[in-house]
């Protein structure tokens, strides 16, 4: 029988806002069975970028990654947030390691081809190296991945967080009983997005597309769910997506994806 494992990528609110961020980061180290966190950021390198003269462009939900606008994420992704997160966790008797995926050669991907949209120095991902990260949490040891990639060939790229997490959970699927969790700052899909008690607690591939053709579902929610159903058809156990209290063993306020 396989072992469970949690993945647990945070965003949103949750990155900005302080406490939020301690109490996520506590119901994370609690869990018993073995676990990794993501992390994105792309609101914090926002307000980097501005600070620097830098616009932050976007298409559909993702970001458009420039020469200046990479070292930006880098600094943001890999250095502030994943770090400040680290520390956080080893004060919850979480003992935690910051990575991307240029760590240990874990995630390689290559640069997104320029069609309609050019994105830039953003990554798509080819491999995830799930025994190097195996063999971290037979260590004993918690990854953090932040939202970066690298080509093999020097380049590091700006992968979505979201797909990353899909990606790593599809990986780790082969060993482990895998629950994918995407944690932000709503209970859950909205069903309206000016009601936060509007949640739908259940989505499949059918009601999905109802969700999406009747404009319910839209923006960055869009690449989340297809990430879901992407992570579902390599055969992760379970997807989910709420607020941090979804992490609270009982918790039943939150949106469960399934085929």
């Amino acid at each position: 029988m396989k072992q469970p494992l949690s993945i647990v990528k945070i965003g949103g609110n949750v990155l900005e806002n302080s406490t939020e961020l301690t109490r996520c980061l506590r119901l994370f180290a609690q869990l018993k069975e073995q676990k990794i966190l993501i992390h994105g950021g792309g609101n914090k390198a926002t307000e980097l970028a501005e600070k620097l003269g830098l616009k932050a462009k976007m298409s559909g939900g993702r970001r458009i990654t420039d020469a200046r606008n990479l070292e930006v994420a880098v600094m943001v992704y890999g250095g502030l947030l994943n770090k400040s997160i680290v520390a956080l966790l080893q004060s919850n008797s979480c003992n935690a390691i910051g990575v991307s995926g240029a760590d240990g050669n874990i995630i390689l991907a290559h640069k997104r081809p320029v069609g309609e949209i050019d994105f830039g120095f953003a990554g798509d991902i080819d491999h995830v190296n799930g025994q190097m990260v195996s063999q971290l949490l037979e260590a004993g040891i918690t990854p953090v991945f932040c939202a970066l990639t690298h080509n093999g060939k020097g380049q590091l790229l700006n992968t979505n967080a979201d797909t990353i997490a899909s990606e790593l959970a599809i990986a780790m699927s082969q060993d482990f009983e895998t629950t994918l969790y995407y944690c932000f700052e709503k209970k859950g899909v909205l069903r309206d997005i000016k009601d936060d008690a509007s949640v739908i607690s259940h989505i499949d591939k059918k009601s999905y597309e109802d969700l999406r053709n009747n404009g319910i579902i839209q923006e960055g929610m869009l690449p989340k769910l297809e990430n879901c159903f992407h992570a579902l058809d390599k055969r992760v156990s379970k997807v989910c997506i709420g607020d941090i209290d979804m992490l609270r063993t009982g918790s039943k306020l939150y949106t469960t994806i399934t085929l």
